[in-house]
């Protein structure tokens, strides 16, 4: 069944039983970055200069850090199951999966650490909801990153496979050190320009 859409807002109305993430790749005139989520489309609301800091930060240093065989990724979506294809902001995944110049997705058994940036209103899926999915799909690592008065804060977490839940592995506020899954040592106050920091 074609996708409706409404004539006044030439918005796209969902089918019957919601979207599917083949959607996303068919879907004409999506903003950039609409993420899947439980069938729903979600857009992307505009970025906060903390948000686009924080995402260029992990990418540029997470890139210079992680080892052969892996490759880091900025807001590229995962298949999770049929109607959620999340797009977090970071992800370190295997390289041998990163093969097509057209390829939109990538394979949730495929990531090792996916990282959300919070904004206002993606708080409520990037502390329930995302996580829930990235657990129960294997990916190990989960790193959330909030803006505490101008300053980075990174709440890490780990998938207790017993479980298949997360579990808090550390809150990070001006240097983050883990050694999963590669050793990672970063200071978080690059995120803000240096004059900023001198204040």
């Amino acid at each position: 069944m074609g996708a409706l859409m409404n004539p006044e807002y030439s918005w796209p109305i969902p089918p019957a039983g919601g979207w599917t993430a083949d959607d996303l790749d068919t879907l004409p005139n999506l903003p950039p970055h609409t993420e899947l989520i439980d069938g729903s489309l979600i857009f992307v609301s505009p970025q906060s200069l903390f948000h686009s800091r924080a995402v260029s930060f992990f990418e540029r240093q997470i890139e210079s850090l992680v080892p052969e065989g892996l490759e880091v990724l900025r807001e590229f979506t995962i298949d999770i199951d049929r109607h959620n294809r999340p797009e977090p902001d970071v992800i370190v995944c295997r390289e041998d999966v990163v093969d097509d110049l057209d390829q939109t997705r990538l394979p949730a058994e495929a990531v090792l650490l996916a990282i959300e940036v919070v904004s206002p209103e993606s708080i409520g899926r990037d502390r329930e909801t995302k996580p829930v999915k990235y657990a129960r799909v294997g990916i190990p690592h989960y790193w959330r990153v909030e803006n505490k008065d101008g300053r980075a804060v990174v709440y890490v977490f780990e998938r207790e496979p017993v479980t298949g839940s997360y579990v808090a592995a550390g809150i990070f506020h001006d240097r983050l050190k883990v050694s999963d899954p590669f050793p990672i040592d970063l200071d978080l106050t690059g995120i803000m320009p240096k004059r900023r920091r001198a204040e």
